[in-house]
């Protein structure tokens, strides 16, 4: 159902773990400094800009509610849609929450396909 284990290995180890929660599009936490007119530099960090939204997924027939980074939100406007951004993003990018929306998405497309080839092939069968 989910992707093979190195691959979860190797998102796990990775820095910020709260991006797999939702579509960051590869957005994580930034470090840098805090620099006042003393020039005596303290380090800060930098979330990601983030917003709660729901997509109408088409394969889904329902609406998904999804954490998602305005980055991310702007590549899937530019895909027309949450059903074909998690299809054709790279898993990297996708993070635990993506994954999940995939493999439902797919796992519904490819029902959807199903009954239609079921009948034609009993009705070979039948002449």
């Amino acid at each position: 159902m989910f992707v093979s284990s190195p691959l979860l290995k190797e998102i796990i180890s990775g820095p910020f773990k709260r991006s797999q929660l939702g579509l960051f599009h590869g957005k994580t936490k930034q470090y840098g400094n805090s620099v006042p007119h003393s020039m005596q530099k303290t380090r800060r960090s930098w979330l990601p800009n983030l917003h709660n939204k729901r997509f109408f997924s088409d394969a889904l027939q329902q609406f998904v509610r999804v954490k998602v980074s305005t980055r991310a939100l702007k590549t899937i406007n530019k895909y027309g849609g949450i059903d074909k951004y998690v299809l054709d993003t790279r898993h990297e990018l996708l993070g635990w929450e993506g994954m999940r929306i995939r493999v439902m998405v797919r796992e519904r497309l490819q029902a959807a396909k199903q009954p239609e080839a079921q009948p034609a092939a009993s009705t070979a069968q039948a002449a």
